[in-house]
């Protein structure tokens, strides 16, 4: 049993203790996921990678006033944006393709399971979403086999008659599986430097996580299914997320099956202020744990 708590800032401690660990295992369970609904469970077998930018451009050794100075020295904003446009998806949401490099699109058998979940108009908008115009017929497929990039922080100046001297951002690329981290970043950084202008200087820190991608029909994988199916009552789903869990992929790695699974549901307000989690989820979670443990006690070493 190993617990981590460094998820967040992308698992470096336990990722290097898993490729370091020499005994391997025949299988993992990662409990942090989500239910279908409240009453069907499902298995994770796919996970999106990351690769987060955080950028800082530096044009002045301090603000300026915005009258005089205006319209003849570089604004750390002005400069900042203009990087970040070329990177940004279309209207539709599309990445260039550049950053969908390496994506594959998922099976037909695995098209057919997604029939079992919600329609993407309600994953979309029951929690207060607005879809862009196409995205939630495609949602399965955008957010779980496709490649998706936003801003999450912008920062700089302030409301005042200044020029800005520095600027920063946070954005993030998800990943489909199957692609690489390493290469995307390379990718975002060759992009970001294309549009810096002469006399603006660049700080990039980086936080990365390949994608994850298990084969259904792995032995580990079957008999957690019939497990969950027991401890439930209701056959689980297979799907696959759009988040990333940098373990799993570290795991995935090493060869080593990943059962993920997990009893949050969309109420629970995952990474909100009052983020929550229902009883009834908790022995979910009870019963599900000892019937895995039952379960993958009889997988033969090494399948």
């Amino acid at each position: 049993m190993l617990v981590e708590g460094e998820e967040e800032i992308g698992s470096p401690s336990v990722s290097r203790w898993v490729i370091a660990d020499e005994r391997g295992a025949d299988a993992a369970i990662v409990f942090d996921a989500a239910m279908v609904d409240a009453e069907t469970p499902a298995i994770t077998i796919g996970l999106r990678g990351l690769v987060q930018a955080n950028v800082r451009v530096t044009t002045a050794q301090r603000d300026l006033h915005s009258g005089i100075y205006g319209g003849s020295v570089l604004n750390a904003l002005h400069v900042l944006t203009g990087m970040l446009a070329p990177l940004l998806p279309g209207p539709d949401g599309v990445l260039r393709d550049e950053l969908r490099a390496g994506v594959e699109p998922p099976t037909e058998a695995e098209r057919a399971s997604w029939e079992r979940l919600p329609p993407g108009e309600v994953v979309l908008t029951e929690p207060g979403g607005r879809p862009l115009e196409g995205a939630a017929a495609a949602y399965y497929v955008r957010n779980g086999a496709d490649a998706s990039l936003d801003v999450n922080a912008l920062h700089g100046g302030e409301p005042r008659t200044i020029v800005p001297a520095q600027a920063s951002a946070t954005f993030t690329v998800r990943l489909a599986p199957r692609q690489r981290a390493a290469e995307i970043r390379a990718t975002v950084e060759r992009l970001l430097r294309e549009n810096l202008p002469p006399g603006a200087d660049l700080e990039l820190g980086w936080q990365v996580g390949d994608p994850a991608l298990f084969d259904p029909s792995l032995p580990a994988i079957r008999l957690a299914a019939e497990a969950i199916e027991r401890a439930t009552g209701t056959t689980p789903a297979l799907v696959r997320s759009g988040g990333s869990i940098p373990i799993v992929a570290a795991l995935a790695d090493r060869g080593i099956p990943t059962i993920t699974t997990g009893f949050a549901l969309a109420d629970d307000g995952i990474h909100a202020p009052n983020e929550s989690y229902r009883l009834r989820s908790l022995e979910l979670g009870e019963a599900t744990a000892r019937e895995l443990l039952h379960a993958l006690a009889a997988l033969p070493a090494g399948s």
